[in-house]
């Protein structure tokens, strides 16, 4: 089959790859039928590997690289193992991104994205950016009667979806959002469902306007304008009772802090490279409280997902970039969002 592997920095190869055995006892098999890009797939792309497994097998998974990218998945069973028995060829699943093994501490506790044994479908075991994928059945959910263009948002408004969780956002909270790429525009949208205003912080124009019409409030262009000063005028001075910082841009930690009021909440959910010094001092003295967002948990955020695509399917089309063939991932994909030349999720139809 045909798939787009990853080889290293700057090194993803659209080449014939095998393809995937038959689905093991508790596995599903998927036709691809829409894959897309995160940001994660960039970053390992620019300046990786990061997380997939080049060098050594991955502690949980197994498997050492190169590895099929590509954990954005809409998929129609082809196969299924033994032991499932929720799914049967022709059903068309959204698989969770990230599998974990239901033992251990976290897994009781419900947080199955923080799992001892915890991997992930397209950097760590052979993904979605191929005609065919196993993923395990317990990570999928049906998507009704969604088209594969509207549910392909699921997983990524699953992960958006938790970060705002995350934060207790509730109608009324001054909210602002830093960083408006895939998952900062999908927390719009999502606060936005929830009937939470938001103001929108970027430096692009386009994605500030994606942001508009994912219904942000208040939209703040950081290449033009002070956006603290912006936002603590909007505030009557006091700041954002919530700042998430979905940039992972060092200066978007510090708009963050400079953004935030007292007793307010950080939330981060970009991932930060770069060392990024804080005022420690002002987060004691003014009660400031850091968290952090990580992926999704399956059970819970999936499902809300697909719930809120169904009620809001404009999320879907607002959201997206463009429709691309697996051939032209690199050329249309990884190298135009690297060069800042996409304000938008880039959907891959294999």
């Amino acid at each position: 089959m045909l798939a787009a592997v990853y080889h290293g920095q700057r090194d993803v190869r659209v080449q014939q790859w095998d393809d995937p055995l038959p689905p093991g006892p508790e596995e599903v098999q998927l036709q691809v039928l829409r894959a897309s890009l995160c940001g994660t797939d960039v970053d390992e792309f620019v300046s990786g590997p990061h997380l997939v497994p080049l060098n050594s097998p991955h502690a949980a998974s197994g498997r050492r690289g190169p590895v099929v990218l590509g954990h954005e998945i809409v998929g129609r069973v082809v196969a299924a193992g033994t032991d499932v028995n929720q799914f049967g060829a022709g059903d068309v699943v959204v698989p969770g991104s990230g599998v974990s093994c239901g033992l251990c501490r976290w897994c009781a506790e419900g947080r199955t994205n923080l799992c001892e044994r915890y991997y992930t479908v397209g950097l760590h075991v052979d993904g979605g950016l191929a005609e065919r994928v196993n993923v395990p059945a317990r990570i999928c959910r049906p998507v009704g009667s969604m088209t594969e263009d509207v549910a392909i948002m699921a997983q990524p408004l699953a992960v958006a979806l938790h970060a705002v969780r995350g934060t207790g956002a509730r109608t009324g909270a001054r909210v602002v959002v830093i960083g408006l790429g895939g998952i900062g525009a999908l927390i719009v949208a999502a606060c936005s469902a929830r009937g939470i205003g938001t103001i929108a912080v970027d430096v692009s124009r386009a994605r500030l306007e994606t942001a508009e019409r994912l219904g942000a409030s208040l939209l703040v262009d950081a290449s033009c304008e002070d956006a603290a000063a912006v936002i603590r005028r909007v505030t009557r001075g006091y700041g954002a009772d919530i700042v998430i910082e979905a940039s992972g841009a060092r200066q978007g930690l510090g708009l963050a802090m400079n953004a935030v009021c007292r007793g307010g909440h950080v939330q981060l959910v970009g991932l930060h490279r770069d060392p990024s010094p804080l005022d420690l001092t002002r987060l004691v003295l003014d009660e400031i409280r850091i968290s952090t967002s990580k992926v999704h948990v399956c059970h819970e955020d999936l499902p809300e997902a697909l719930a809120m695509l169904a009620a809001h399917p404009h999320i879907a089309s607002r959201t997206a970039d463009r429709v691309i063939g697996l051939r032209d991932v690199v050329t249309q994909g990884f190298l135009r969002m690297a060069a800042g030349e996409v304000h938008g999720k880039v959907v891959v139809a294999p």
